[in-house]
């Protein structure tokens, strides 16, 4: 049962007996630069089943990755056939979030049609990118999703849904099956999913928020669902047409957020530069004035900055002055959630330079994108780093 770009999953979840809190754990691309958060994170979650062993932290992508490959995968064979995964009939999952920054954030599992994304600046995809894609970072994710059995995402699309048609009429049904409702661990909030059946309301609500062969923009994972695109264009050319239709690659799991919900807000991602003079780095930064508040910080001492004519233009001009010096002078590049991180961060380390840039209006975004393609990249972020998706829900992606 399609809908545009709309496929209904059969959802898996760990059955009733695994312990949810060690289970799910936050987005793979969370905390690159707080190794002592995965430490704690592996402290607690032991020899419990959990996603953690299903995925990759970004923070251990560098190197060879084959061991951590042949984890996973056996990881995710042990799982199976030790009994830990139920398998939901095709349907739809209802989430609500609640976490210290906000009161409540609803979305719903669904899985999407790769035929219909595209990562392409200028795109006429029902599924387009928010922001710019980096090609080079998709082939380390990729044997990641071409050694894998079953995917498990942190990908959030974002809809345009100013009367709340899709999840509405849902908000007061208590008829719905909960299927989990539990405490997330380090910090992240609390976490409940209803399983929804009968989908065919909701696909005409989404079929009815199409405009300008636009419905889903994607807020967090676009590299997760790039790589998941890749994979399938490869399999691809080995079926034939009818196999093409069914083949579970062709599909991948996302949670879908209306861009009007109130527990999504959109958050500025700032960037550390990192083995660099950090006085000649500051003192090259183009003295320009512009419409947007920013900073650089060096050694915890913040200096205030104004340019960019728009959250967009700033965050460019920022970038490219980055690129620049790392080009001609050496040192890295690093995206950090909240400005006292940024701060704290500087504060410990004397060869690095944090640049605090501004937050984007979330109601700008869909006009933005439609007008001028996608955005430069790390833009935006949906929230804090605690508020991120956590692995919960997961799909079969092999025949």
């Amino acid at each position: 049962m399609k809908s545009n770009c709309i496929e209904v999953p059969q959802i898996i979840l760990p059955v009733p007996a695994v312990d949810m809190q060690a289970w799910a754990v936050i987005a793979c691309d969370q905390h690159t630069s707080d190794a002592s958060y995965w430490d704690e994170l592996n402290r607690f979650v032991g020899d419990k089943p959990s996603t953690l062993r299903l995925t990759l932290p970004e923070i251990y992508l560098e190197g060879d990755i084959g061991g951590k490959l042949s984890a996973i995968s056996s990881a995710m064979e042990k799982y199976r056939s030790e009994g830990i995964f139920r398998i939901l009939p095709p349907g739809f999952i209802l989430t609500e979030r609640k976490t210290r920054f906000s009161p409540l954030r609803r979305g719903v599992v669904l899985a999407v049609d790769l035929e219909a994304y595209s990562y392409e600046k200028k795109s006429n995809a029902l599924i387009r990118a928010t922001e710019a894609t980096i090609t080079e970072r998709i082939p380390p994710r990729l044997k990641i999703r071409e050694s894998a059995a079953l995917e498990f995402p942190h990908i959030m699309l974002l809809y345009d849904d100013a009367q709340d048609t899709v999840l509405g009429p849902y908000r007061q049904d208590d008829s719905l099956e909960t299927v989990y409702d539990f405490d997330l661990n380090m910090g992240g909030g609390h976490i409940r999913g209803k399983y929804l059946q009968n989908v065919g309301p909701m696909l005409e609500a989404f079929e009815s928020l199409i405009k300008d062969n636009l419905l889903f923009m994607v807020g967090d994972g676009n590299h997760s669902l790039a790589t998941a695109k890749t994979a399938w264009e490869k399999i691809k050319p080995r079926l034939t047409e009818e196999e093409r239709k069914t083949h579970p690659a062709r599909y991948a799991l996302c949670e879908a957020v209306n861009v009007y919900d109130e527990g999504i807000r959109f958050e500025a991602i700032h960037r550390i530069v990192k083995n660099v003079d950090a006085k000649k780095f500051a003192e090259g930064f183009p003295a320009k004035r512009g419409e947007c508040d920013c900073a650089l910080y060096v050694r915890g001492e913040k200096f205030p900055l104004r340019f960019g004519g728009d959250a967009p233009g700033a965050i460019a001009e920022a970038d490219e002055y980055i690129a620049a010096y790392i080009a001609e002078n050496g040192g890295t590049v690093d995206y950090i959630h909240g400005e006292d991180a940024l701060r704290a961060l500087t504060e410990q380390d004397a060869s690095s330079v944090g640049i605090a840039l501004p937050k984007m209006d979330k109601a700008a975004l869909f006009p933005l994108v439609k007008k001028y393609g996608s955005l430069p990249r790390k833009t935006f972020s949906m929230g804090e780093s605690e508020e991120k998706r956590y692995y919960i829900e997961g799909r079969v992606i092999v025949k």
